[in-house]
């Protein structure tokens, strides 16, 4: 189908996704005897979209469609985004039955956690460009059939081994997955007010899906069975693959470029070496061989992956996208706040959990309000976009986000829900919401059709590997001021000194935005 190139402003739009909450039996329980080791194994992480570029902006796969379908398309791309971010953190509360059910030691249980993240960050840029040049629709359905069987098969899973396995392919398709249904919204809908609120839209399930993995992961365990948190999403994979089969048209293909198959294999295996060595630091620590030898390795092939880009002539990922200090400042940016917020899901489930003793059914209500405030700050950015602008939405957004994690930091052992849960989860989730749409706005609008799908998986892959590397960092601290000890007092030292780490993370994103970002979210 054709498409016409149009030049735009370079409008701003949202980017998604809130991080993984802990099981209740990866996390250690005052006088367990648990210590650094149990607490690294409830860390885990997840994904995010792309900054905007000095290129005309990318258009439409097809003419103009009717209001009725186009929200059909946007529902199929925001329930495919719902599930792949749902499947970071769902899996954590029914650890305890998981691993009484299949007899898995420690280390099993950690990687039926870290499986689904290294296929996940790992292939995240390999799916972006993948829809590029096979079709955004093909790539989704691809992406969501293989993300479904997958659930199945882990669902069923009778042996460790199997249910680890059944993760690593459900992270492959979620990571062929993500990218195109950013794509799939910025190619369907015209850029400009309307753009902006569709991807506010897709921005505010993806959160809803992170933070709700601990509410539905509690009630499944408690109500029916653990398979169930993987079972699920086989009916629901079916009926978004009926729907997305009938609602959404192939894009255009770019039928005269190839797949850069060295820089395909030199980045996938190098985030995934990263991805790998990040999550091995929880359990290792960063000094261990076993975790630095993964991440100079990973650092080594993405460095030849760099050297490759530059003298191919049809490069996975052209090297001109971080001429544009819009692009490179929102995934800048966009990587230090999933260093935090990922990781903040993580302590405030443990906080519950450990500290004030609730069930895993209680803690996913207790932060209900938290997920609905990322929820309302997606849908109230674009209209405050409108008005103040990307760049202010997006440092107002990250300061907002920081003073909440300031007040987190000050949790005690006797702590109450109102003063202690609710209002600083509220202002954390609420910043983050109000971020991270202006941020993926930028990051996708400028895209060229033919790299729209890279610019998603690319900002995808900030916001994952970010994610991954907050967690192990934010785990490592918490354990560090923890020292072994298990009392309610010693937990929650740890966890307020992650907190305080976070803020000082995201006032730093919120100085790297004020210096970096162009005004009006254009290049200087």
């Amino acid at each position: 189908m054709s498409e016409s190139p149009r030049r735009s402003r370079v409008p701003n739009e949202p980017s998604a996704v809130p991080p993984p909450d802990a099981a209740r039996s990866a996390a250690p329980r005052p006088g367990s005897g648990a210590g650094a080791g149990a607490l690294a194994a409830a860390a885990t992480s997840a994904a995010v979209p792309p900054p905007a570029v000095p290129f005309p902006a990318a258009a439409p796969d097809a003419a103009p469609r009717r209001p009725g379908r186009t929200w059909l398309v946007l529902a199929a791309a925001c329930a495919g985004q719902f599930l792949v971010v749902l499947d970071v953190s769902v899996v954590n509360v029914a650890l305890p039955s998981l691993r009484s059910d299949l007899g898995l030691s420690t280390a099993a249980l950690q990687w039926v956690l870290n499986a689904y993240t290294i296929a996940f960050a790992g292939f995240m840029l390999l799916g972006g460009r993948a829809a590029d040049l096979f079709g955004r629709r093909r790539m989704f359905l691809v992406g969501l059939g293989l993300f479904t069987a997958a659930s199945l098969a882990g669902g069923l899973a009778q042996e460790g081994w199997q249910l680890i396995a059944a993760r690593a392919v459900q992270g492959l398709g979620a990571a062929v997955l993500a990218p195109a249904t950013l794509t799939i919204i910025t190619a369907a809908v015209p850029s400009g007010p309307a753009r902006t609120r569709a991807i506010a839209t897709w921005a505010a399930v993806g959160a809803a899906g992170g933070a709700a993995g601990g509410l539905v992961g509690g009630a499944l365990t408690e109500l029916l069975s653990w398979r169930w948190v993987l079972l699920i999403n086989v009916p629901i994979g079916v009926l978004v693959l009926a729907g997305a089969a009938i609602s959404l048209a192939e894009g255009r293909r770019d039928r005269g470029r190839r797949l850069d198959l060295p820089g395909a294999v030199l980045v996938t295996a190098g985030l995934v070496a990263l991805a790998y060595g990040i999550v091995e630091t929880e359990t290792a620590g960063w000094a261990a061989g076993s975790a630095l030898l993964p991440l100079a390795s990973g650092l080594v092939l993405l460095g030849l992956f760099v050297a490759v880009e530059a003298r191919a002539a049809a490069p996975l990922m052209p090297l001109k996208f971080f001429r544009s200090r819009t692009l490179s400042a929102a995934n800048a940016t966009m990587l230090m706040i999933g260093s935090a917020s990922f990781s903040s899901w993580l302590f405030m489930t443990l906080y519950v959990q450990n500290v004030l003793e609730y069930s895993p059914l209680k803690a996913g209500l207790a932060l209900i309000p938290s997920s609905i405030s990322v929820v309302v700050g997606s849908k109230l950015a674009p209209a405050l976009m409108a008005r103040a602008g990307a760049r202010a939405v997006a440092v107002t957004g990250v300061l907002v986000s920081a003073t909440g994690f300031g007040l987190q930091s000050a949790m005690t052992a006797e702590g109450h829900y109102p003063t202690m849960i609710l209002l600083p989860g509220v202002l954390m989730m609420l910043g983050v919401g109000l971020a991270q749409t202006p941020l993926s706005s930028l990051a996708t609008a400028g895209a060229p059709a033919e790299d729209a799908g890279l610019a998603s998986g690319l900002i995808n892959t900030s916001r994952t590997m970010g994610g991954a590397l907050g967690l192990a960092a934010l785990v490592t601290v918490a354990a560090a001021r923890t020292d072994g000890r298990t009392s309610p007092e010693a937990y929650t030292e740890g966890y307020a000194l992650a907190f305080r780490c976070g803020s000082g993370v995201l006032l730093a994103a919120a100085v790297l935005l004020l210096l970096w970002l162009p005004r009006g979210g254009r290049d200087a």
